[in-house]
């Protein structure tokens, strides 16, 4: 397997892995923790889960883990087959990881990735919880979506821009120093535009240090 690739899945594990917990916490105690606590009869979140056996999820109830692992098999294969490259390819149109401040092209990429992946799998999200024992109706499905995008997507935005992909950043400079160094010598002059989101996110560590190193 190609290096790039290996780094992207490597990239996209990490952010997925960190995500999908985030989410499933915020959503189970942020926005059902009440409603939650009120139809089990209890004071904590995780004692209505356990009093009902689990996470409504598919028309019964699953442990939590089995929860995370479903979510995590969608937005992990939606990453790496759809949001990453997209994301990349809008992003680059206007700006440049070679030339740009770094921040810069990391927020393009971020809040194009976040513009993707909310939607999409907030619609995911609607059918793995929809309550199908009162049947199913196709407005309000899309109720739901719109409601769970207005919740998540200023969630996804903030905690990528200032936790996620931080510590992604530091990870992949951690674990992938030597490529991040080989691709900064291969492209000493700048000359050479990043092919692939992992090329870019090489890129916008070179800068990071570079602009590190000048002040």
């Amino acid at each position: 397997m190609a290096r790039n690739q290996i780094q992207h899945l490597v990239y996209a594990f990490i952010t997925v892995f960190i995500t999908v917990h985030a989410f499933v916490f915020y959503n189970l105690y942020v926005i059902e923790g009440d409603g939650l606590m009120r139809a089990a009869g209890t004071t904590s979140v995780l004692g209505a889960i356990n009093s009902m056996g689990g996470v409504y999820m598919c028309g019964t109830f699953l442990p939590i883990w089995l929860v995370i692992l479903v979510e995590f098999v969608f937005a992990f294969v939606l990453a790496v087959a759809f949001a990453s490259p997209l994301a990349f390819k809008l992003a680059s149109r206007k700006f440049d990881p070679r030339r740009n401040h770094p921040m810069i092209f990391e927020s393009a990429i971020i809040t194009a990735t976040v513009c993707l992946m909310c939607p999409s799998m907030s619609l995911i999200a609607v059918f793995l919880y929809y309550p199908y024992n009162e049947g199913f109706d196709i407005v309000s499905a899309l109720c739901r979506w719109f409601r769970l995008v207005c919740y998540n997507l200023p969630f996804a935005y903030f905690s990528q821009m200032f936790f996620v992909q931080p510590f992604v950043r530091f990870a992949i400079r951690t674990i992938f120093a030597d490529s991040i160094e080989q691709r900064s010598q291969q492209n000493v002059n700048k000359t050479v535009k990043p092919a692939d989101e992992t090329e870019a996110i090489a890129d916008v560590i070179i800068r990071e240090s570079e602009i590190a190193a000048e002040g």
